[in-house]
């Protein structure tokens, strides 16, 4: 376990095929279901301080204790993962850090010195921060919160996973107001 905000709960993949890249860890890699959103409801998202609209799918998996993410940009919006794939990259982009105390946590990394790069919220108690962190490739630290309806979707992914019998390999993401 890492000493620096406890288990890295998920491993993010930025891909230029998110529907080729679900089929393949589906099929081959026996990773799923998939929970897709084509288009994530993000708000209050900042690049570098200044607000932009984008527009990314996402789709979310867990492969034992670990939530592995596919991430496709839709839109030219300044992102982090749009970084990614303009310096050539694709694949392990980040790993995250869930947290229930999302405050505090922030408050000690930015006390460390660590650099908020991208950041916004998906649903009520759903921020999230990335940090200017990527001293190697896939190094990129996301600091999550997890303590509402997020968190319950998280919860119901891992628990469609640990019994999944190949079924339904993708499907869409719950409405998170009624989670």
């Amino acid at each position: 376990m890492s000493r620096f905000l406890g288990e890295i709960r998920q491993l993010g993949y930025v891909v230029h095929d998110i529907e080729a890249a679900m089929d393949y860890w589906s099929t081959t890699l026996g990773v799923g279901p998939w929970y897709y959103n084509p288009r994530v409801p993000i708000v209050n998202y900042q690049y570098d301080g200044v607000g932009y609209e984008p527009h990314n799918s996402v789709a979310l998996a867990n492969s034992g204790f670990v939530q592995v993410e596919l991430i496709q940009t839709r839109n030219d919006v300044p992102s982090m993962y749009r970084d990614f794939l303009q310096a050539g990259r694709t694949g392990l982009q980040h790993v995250a850090y869930w947290t229930q105390s999302y405050d505090a946590d922030l408050e000690r990394l930015l006390a460390q010195g660590f650099k908020p790069k991208m950041s916004g919220e998906v649903g009520e108690k759903g921020r999230f921060i990335y940090f200017d962190t990527e001293y190697h490739p896939g190094t990129v630290i996301e600091l999550s919160e997890v303590a509402g309806p997020k968190g319950r979707l998280f919860d119901l992914i891992r628990e469609s996973a640990s019994n999944w019998d190949g079924k339904d390999p993708v499907r869409p993401f719950p409405d998170l107001s009624r989670l």
